[in-house]
């Protein structure tokens, strides 16, 4: 998707009203998906730091256990925080692969097409922008 932008060499982006294409439900519809999937994933990652730093700090016998070897408890946990970060990534990647990324390829080829031009979409929307500013 990345590559098939318009670049700088080999086109014009067209007058676009951003606040059309900010209040269109196909916008809206793409920062809802966003954020119903960043905000859990989110408070469910810090919630699981935390829980390894109180661990950490009040819980020295549990963490201290050893599990086979030199190789305690708090080792395994701090190895499974990193581990959590690299599921996580490929995580937000596959849905973005499956959930953003063609909701924005819609937006963007609405927005290359011309759809979400100053002139176009302005009435259409309601907004749009005129000589005292933001209508």
């Amino acid at each position: 998707m990345g590559n098939d932008a318009l670049s700088a060499e080999t086109g014009t982006i067209p007058d676009v009203d951003f606040r059309a294409v900010q209040v269109s439900p196909e916008f809206q519809k793409l920062r809802r998906t966003h954020r119903s999937f960043v905000f859990p994933v989110l408070g469910a990652c810090l919630a699981w730091y935390i829980v390894y730093v109180l661990l950490a700090g009040y819980a020295h016998d549990f963490m201290s256990t050893p599990v086979f070897g030199s190789i305690n408890v708090a080792m395994l946990l701090g190895l499974a925080q990193v581990v959590t970060t690299f599921a996580v990534t490929m995580w937000y990647v596959h849905f973005a692969n499956k959930h953003f990324d063609p909701l924005a390829e819609q937006i963007r080829d609405e927005v290359e097409s011309g759809v979400f031009g100053t002139d176009a979409s302005a009435s259409a929307s309601g907004v749009g922008v005129t000589e005292g500013g933001v209508r």
